[in-house]
């Protein structure tokens, strides 16, 4: 399985991935980099395809996953419903130019 670093360990990538899956289910969007909104994009996906599933089980592994119940429910509750009918492709990718400083290639990534 091939996957990017983004310059941190592994613990450190983990947490941080996580972090953004949660932020993104919380606020429907978030800002960041286009590496990081790629990698997030591939696990929120999964996440929204095991929530389609609606049973105990998945719910129990989305709860391994998203550190927040209250954004769990809401997956479950408001997300996968929504897309109940789409076969996947749940996000999107906006770009939004560089930021000042380093010039990192910044994005928005979005529910539909």
């Amino acid at each position: 399985m091939s996957y990017r670093k983004l310059g941190r360990n592994t613990g450190h990538r983990k947490a941080m991935l996580r972090n953004l899956v949660t932020s993104l289910f919380r606020d429907n969007r978030i800002e960041t980099t286009e590496t990081r909104a790629k990698e997030v994009k591939s696990i929120a996906e999964k996440l929204v395809t095991l929530a389609k599933r609606n049973d105990l089980h998945a719910r129990r592994q989305c709860l391994e996953y998203i550190y927040d119940k209250k954004v769990v429910r809401k997956l479950f509750d408001d997300i996968a419903p929504r897309h109940a009918d789409r076969p996947g492709g749940y996000t999107r990718i906006v770009k939004i130019g560089f930021r000042r400083g380093d010039a990192a290639p910044m994005v928005i990534l979005e529910l539909l």
